[in-house]
């Protein structure tokens, strides 16, 4: 763990992942709010997309997160307590922000990040990197020895981000991505050794 985050993650994260009872430390000089990681499920699929397609210009499609929970796939939210005055986007019955989300997919002495997303709204507060730091300290309880992801050749700031981070670029998928209707785009395999902690991240926040 790093010294991103104000004190440590609770006991929970090594091994119990996600707890929604429990509340989590906001990173440094993000807004004072309580906040909390829950697990998705389908009925919250309309607010997920909502935020996916506004974050990205290739986004993943619904069916993508439905596919995921029905395979038993890790995918949790991070949700934020609305402070006074904040109208919550999108809407959710219980009135609290739905500020990113990540699913993964754990293998052998491995996990897979297959996405992490931070909603525009909260962009640049370090709730990537917080995501990232609870998604590490949680595979290591599972035994986990390495974390993977892929991550667009073209997109300089969330690579950065993830080699501030610890991870190292290791492989390219060619075509990997879309690009446009007639083009693809090849993606950087990085991956992150579990055990070595690994250096503080910046403010900046990943998209494919």
């Amino acid at each position: 763990m790093n010294g991103g985050t104000q004190g440590v993650l609770p006991d929970w994260t090594r091994g119990l992942w996600p707890a929604p009872t429990e509340a989590l430390p906001a990173p440094a000089g993000a807004t004072d709010r309580p906040i909390a990681f829950e697990p998705m499920t389908e009925n919250d699929l309309d607010a997920v997309h909502a935020v996916e397609t506004s974050a990205y210009g290739h986004p993943w499609s619904r069916r993508h997160f439905r596919d995921s929970l029905q395979a038993g796939h890790p995918a949790v939210m991070l949700l934020g307590q609305a402070l006074p005055g904040e109208q919550p986007l999108p809407a959710r019955a219980d009135g609290r922000w739905l500020m990113g989300y990540l699913v993964a997919m754990a293998g052998v002495d491995e996990v897979h990040l297959l996405n992490i997303t931070v909603a525009p709204a909260h962009q640049r507060q370090g709730w990537a990197r917080f995501m990232l730091d609870a998604l590490a300290l949680w595979s290591r309880g599972q035994g986990a020895h390495a974390l993977w992801l892929e991550v667009r050749e073209s997109n300089a700031p969330a690579r950065r981000l993830y080699e501030r981070h610890g991870f190292e670029a290791v492989g390219l998928r060619r075509g990997y991505y879309p690009l446009s209707a007639l083009q693809r785009e090849d993606a950087v395999v990085m991956s992150l050794r579990l055990d070595a902690e690994h250096p503080a991240a910046h403010d900046m926040e990943p998209a494919r």
